[in-house]
C-alpha cells in the first residue's frame, strides 16, 4: 500500500499527516506528528446502522500511554488502567466539534481512537489528536461534513500567541482551544486569568484564521491520499425520506396545538415538571388524533407510527424556536436577556469548613468546601509535567435532580467535564500556597437541574469558598448562553434552561469576575457561528454575570475573617533543607513521634518548607516548637549555657540545645583540655553531671561531631587571670599556682 505524507509549518513547528503505513484495517488511520509529539488516530464505522435508536452512536477514546513520556505507570499493576481526567477531557475536546458534522439521520456506530505514542511538551498531544481525528474521518469514507482544524491561543504581555510552548503556557494568562471548519467556529474551551471580553473575541478570531489554514492542509492531504488509493471517496449520504403528504398537515396541527398550550403556560407560569407534562399531553393528543384518522395507513405501514412521532417532535422544536425569533417569547415568559430568580445561602452545614447553596430558577447546587493539609493534594499520573494539584472541584449529579430513577455509579464523562469546567473557572482566583497553605477541595452536589448546572456549580463554589474564609482574589459567577438561529436571523438567550438547551443551537457557558472572563465552554449543534453572534453572546453574558454577582455578594460580600472551628490550623516553617533528615529521623522515627505526641499532621517539602496541620492550634504550635528545636543549629563562635549529660576521663558531654519529647538535643564534647585555662587533672574537679556549664562552639571534629570549650566561653583574663580561673571553678588559682594532683595519685 502506498504511503502519503504531507507537512505544514504551524506556529514555527512542523505538523505532518501520514497514512497508508499504520493500522491498515481501520476505516481511516492517520499518524500525526507535531514537533516530536506523535499520535495515531483511527476512525472506523460499523457496516450497518444500529437498530432501534434515535441518536448518533459516536464514541471517542483518547488513549494515554506513559511510555510516550518515558515513564512506567505507578501502582502495583504497572500498566495503564482507567483513563485519567486529562484523557477524558481530551476525548471530549475531540468529540464536541465533530459530532454536529455527521448527518442527522446517521445511525452507524463510529469509533474514533487517538493513541498518544510520543509527547513533546511544547506540542500538546490533544491538539494533534483533534487534527488527526478530522483527517482520519475525512479519508475514512464515513459521511463527515469536515474537515475541522484546532489550535490553542495564549496571552503573554498582552500579545496573543498561537500554540504556545510549555514555557509560554506557564506564563500565559489565557489557555484557549478553538476548533472549527473553514466557515465557522464549532467549539471553544478556555481557562483565563480574568481576560476582558474584547481580548477573548480577538483571540477566537485569530484562532479561526489559523484553523482555515489547517482545514486547507487536510483537504490537500485527502486529495493526495485519494489519488494514491489510501483514502475512500466521500459518500453521498441519502437525506431523510420524505414524510408524505400527510406530514405537512400533521405538522401544522401540531404547531397550532403546541402554540395554544405554550401561550396558556405563559399565562400560568408553572414549574418545569408541569410545563413538560402539559407539552407532552398536547403532543400526545395530536398523535392519537392522527392515528385515529389514519388507522388503515398505520396498519399497512408499521413504521408510520414512528415517523408521526418524529413529525410531532419536530413541530415542537419549530414552534418554540419561531416564537423566540419572531416574538421574543421564551417558554417560561422571560425576556431574551433575563435571568431566572436567584437565591443564595451560606453556612448551611455546621460541621463542614464552608458551604454555599445557589438556586437559579429550578437549578439548585449545594457546594461544600473542605480545607486540608498540603499532603492532601492530588497526585497526578499522566503525560503532562504537572505532578500534583492542591485545588480540586468535583461535580455530582444524581438521578433525583431531574426526577429520574437511575443507579449511582462512578462519575461519567459529563460529570468529569462539568467539574473540570468549574475548577478552571475558579483556579485563577485561588490564593497561592504561600498565602494560604491549604489543599482545597470543592464538591458540588446538583440537587435540582433545569439547565446550566455547571455554572450553578461555579456560583455555589464561590459562596462556599467565601464561607470557608478562603481569601480568593475575586468572586466568580457563571451563566449559560443559548442561541436560536434560522438562516440570517438569530437570537441569543441568557441563562438557558433545559428545553432551550435541547431545542436550541448553542450551549455557551461563560464564567468570570467583574473584570473579565475566567472560563469559557461553547458547544454548537449547527455548522458554526459567526463573530457577530460570539460578540453578542459575550456581552449578554457579561451583563448577566454582573447581575448574578450582585445577588451573591449581597449574602456574603467577602471571605469570613476566621476559618471554621472544624478546619485545621496551618503553620508553615522554613528550615535548612540539610536539616530535613533530622526532622524525619532514621526510618521516620522522629517525625512519627512528633505526630503521635501532638496529633498534628506534618508535611515536609524537599525545599525545606514544613507544613503543620492541626485542629488544635496549641498542638500545632507545640509541634512547630519541637521542629524548631530539632533544626536549631549551633553556630561556631557562639556561647551557650548547656547541661552536662556525661562525664568521662577525657572530658564532659554538654547538651547545648535540649531535646524534647524524649528526642535527643544538640550535644558536644568539652575536652578536658578545654575545661580551664590551666591543666585539669580530673574532669570532676571542674564540673559534675547535671550541672550547667557555659560553653563556646569551636568547631567540628573529623567525624562531624560538635567541639565545645568552657575556657574560651569565659571573659578575657584580667588581674593576672584570677577572674577567669575563679569562673572556671578554681578560685584563687592561677597558672603559677600549684598543680592539682593527677587522678590515681596521692595528694
Amino acid at each position: 500500500m502506498a504511503t502519503v505524507l504531507k507537512s505544514l509549518s504551524l506556529a514555527g513547528r512542523n505538523l505532518s499527516l501520514e497514512t497508508g503505513r499504520l493500522a491498515g484495517q481501520a476505516g481511516g488511520a492517520v499518524l500525526v506528528r507535531y514537533g516530536e509529539t506523535a499520535v495515531l488516530v483511527t476512525a472506523t464505522a460499523s457496516a450497518e446502522p444500529r437498530e432501534g435508536i434515535d441518536f448518533f452512536p459516536l464514541t471517542v477514546d483518547y488513549e494515554e500511554r506513559l511510555y510516550a513520556v518515558g515513564r512506567i505507570p505507578g501502582g502495583f499493576i504497572k500498566r495503564e488502567g482507567r483513563p485519567s481526567e486529562k484523557a477524558i477531557l481530551s476525548a471530549r475536546l475531540i468529540d464536541r466539534p465533530i459530532r454536529p458534522l455527521f448527518p442527522k439521520n446517521y445511525r452507524n456506530d463510529v469509533h474514533v481512537v487517538a493513541t498518544v505514542l510520543s509527547v513533546d511538551q511544547d506540542c500538546p498531544p490533544n491538539l494533534a489528536a483533534m487534527i488527526g481525528a478530522s483527517a482520519a474521518l475525512t479519508i475514512s469514507g464515513i459521511p463527515f461534513a469536515g474537515p475541522i482544524g484546532a489550535v490553542a491561543i495564549g496571552l503573554l504581555d498582552n500579545d496573543l500567541v498561537l500554540n504556545p510552548t510549555l514555557a509560554q503556557s506557564e506564563k500565559s494568562r489565557l489557555g484557549l482551544v478553538v476548533a472549527g471548519t473553514a466557515e465557522a467556529i464549532m467549539m471553544v474551551e478556555a481557562g483565563a486569568a480574568v481576560v476582558p471580553e474584547e481580548t477573548m473575541l480577538e483571540a477566537i478570531s485569530q484562532a479561526h484564521a489559523a484553523i482555515k489554514e489547517i482545514v486547507a492542509f487536510i483537504e490537500d492531504f485527502y486529495r493526495e491520499a485519494l489519488v494514491h488509493g489510501v483514502a475512500k471517496p466521500r459518500p453521498e449520504f441519502p437525506p431523510l425520506p420524505a414524510a408524505g403528504e400527510w406530514a405537512e398537515g400533521l405538522a401544522a396541527r401540531a404547531e397550532a396545538k403546541l402554540e395554544e398550550t405554550i401561550r396558556e403556560l405563559l399565562a400560568q407560569r408553572p414549574g418545569k415538571k408541569e410545563r413538560e407534562a402539559r407539552l407532552e399531553e398536547a403532543k400526545r393528543q395530536v398523535f392519537e388524533e392522527f392515528l385515529a384518522a389514519h388507522q388503515e395507513e398505520v396498519a399497512a405501514d408499521p413504521e408510520l407510527s414512528g415517523r408521526v412521532r418524529e413529525v410531532v417532535a419536530s413541530a415542537e422544536k419549530k414552534k418554540v424556536r419561531r416564537l423566540i425569533l419572531s416574538e421574543g417569547i421564551r417558554v417560561d415568559g422571560r425576556r431574551l436577556d433575563e435571568i431566572r430568580p436567584i437565591q443564595c445561602e451560606v453556612g448551611l452545614l455546621p460541621r463542614t469548613h464552608g458551604s454555599g447553596l445557589f438556586t437559579r430558577g429550578e437549578t439548585q447546587v449545594l457546594t461544600v468546601a473542605t480545607l486540608g493539609a498540603v499532603g492532601d493534594e492530588q497526585i497526578l499520573d499522566g503525560l503532562g509535567v504537572e505532578e500534583s494539584k492542591r485545588f480540586m472541584h468535583h461535580y455530582n449529579m444524581p438521578g433525583y435532580s431531574t426526577g429520574e430513577t437511575k443507579p449511582i455509579r462512578g462519575p461519567g464523562r459529563r460529570e468529569i467535564g462539568h467539574g473540570a469546567l468549574a475548577e478552571r473557572a475558579l483556579e485563577s482566583v485561588i490564593p497561592g500556597e504561600a498565602d494560604f497553605p491549604y489543599t482545597i477541595r470543592l464538591v458540588s452536589e446538583v440537587l435540582s437541574s433545569n439547565g446550566s448546572t455547571s455554572m450553578g456549580s461555579v456560583c455555589g463554589s464561590t459562596l462556599a469558598l467565601l464561607d470557608a474564609g478562603v481569601p480568593i482574589k475575586a468572586p466568580v459567577a457563571g451563566v449559560a448562553m443559548g442561541l436560536v438561529k434560522e438562516e440570517d436571523s438569530f437570537a441569543v438567550l441568557t441563562d438557558i434552561q433545559g428545553i432551550e438547551d435541547a431545542l436550541g443551537d448553542m450551549d455557551f457557558k461563560v464564567a468570570g469576575t467583574k473584570d473579565g472572563i475566567t472560563a469559557l465552554q461553547m458547544d454548537i449543534k449547527v455548522a458554526g457561528i459567526t463573530r457577530e453572534i460570539l460578540a453578542r453572546a459575550l456581552e449578554q453574558a457579561r451583563v448577566g454575570r454582573m447581575a448574578i454577582l450582585e445577588k451573591m455578594l449581597a449574602v456574603i460580600p467577602a471571605p469570613r475573617a476566621e476559618l471554621s472551628r472544624w478546619a485545621p490550623r496551618m503553620l508553615c516553617l522554613t528550615v535548612d533543607p540539610d536539616k530535613i533528615r533530622e526532622i524525619i529521623g532514621p526510618g521516620g522515627k522522629v517525625i512519627k513521634k512528633i505526630v503521635e505526641e501532638t496529633g498534628a499532621k506534618i508535611d515536609v517539602e524537599d525545599d525545606g518548607r514544613v507544613f503543620i496541620s492541626s485542629l488544635d492550634a496549641e498542638a500545632g504550635e507545640r509541634a512547630a516548637e519541637v521542629i524548631r528545636s530539632i533544626t536549631q543549629g549551633v553556630e561556631v563562635g557562639q556561647v551557650y549555657l548547656g547541661r552536662v549529660t556525661r562525664v568521662t576521663d577525657f572530658g564532659a558531654f554538654v547538651e547545648v540545645i535540649p531535646g524534647v519529647m524524649g528526642l535527643p538535643g544538640k550535644e558536644g564534647l568539652v575536652h578536658i583540655s578545654q575545661l580551664a585555662e590551666g591543666r585539669v587533672a580530673r574532669v570532676e574537679d571542674v564540673i559534675h553531671e547535671g550541672e550547667q556549664l557555659l560553653v563556646k562552639a569551636i568547631g567540628l571534629d573529623s567525624q562531624g561531631k560538635l567541639r565545645l570549650s568552657h575556657k574560651d566561653a569565659l571573659p578575657r583574663p584580667v588581674d593576672g587571670g584570677k577572674e577567669r580561673n575563679e569562673q572556671a571553678g578554681n578560685p584563687g588559682r592561677d597558672r603559677r599556682g600549684p598543680r592539682p594532683p593527677r587522678q590515681g595519685r596521692r595528694p
